[in-house]
């Protein structure tokens, strides 16, 4: 089954980052509000006939995470494209207080 995935690393510590808050959004409207678990990941954030094509974007809560005061980043954003098809979209995000990066998984 398609579906739209998500996990987070902080590689500050290098452990999964359980508790972060994470937004999806499409078209201007908030779609799901999820925070991730132990292992850093959420349930899957749209599955089947809810993934339709479109723009995108996940906000990640990255300051919280790491608490206001000791986070150069607050929310990061990242906006990517859902084309029509049978594949699976893994978005997962790799962070520490001072960075981030992103990337298309399996």
């Amino acid at each position: 089954m398609r579906k739209l995935t998500t996990h987070v690393l902080d590689t500050s510590r290098g452990i999964p980052a359980a508790g972060m808050t994470i937004e999806l959004w499409h078209t201007g409207r908030l779609i799901s509000t999820q925070t991730t678990n132990s292992d850093g990941r959420t349930s899957p954030l749209l599955e089947g006939e809810t993934m339709v094509p479109g723009v995108y974007e996940l906000v990640f809560f990255v300051g919280e995470y790491f608490g206001e005061g000791g986070s150069f980043l607050g929310h990061v954003p990242v906006r990517f494209g859902i084309e029509e098809g049978d594949r699976s979209y893994h978005v997962p995000l790799l962070c520490s207080p001072w960075a981030y990066s992103t990337y298309r998984g399996s």
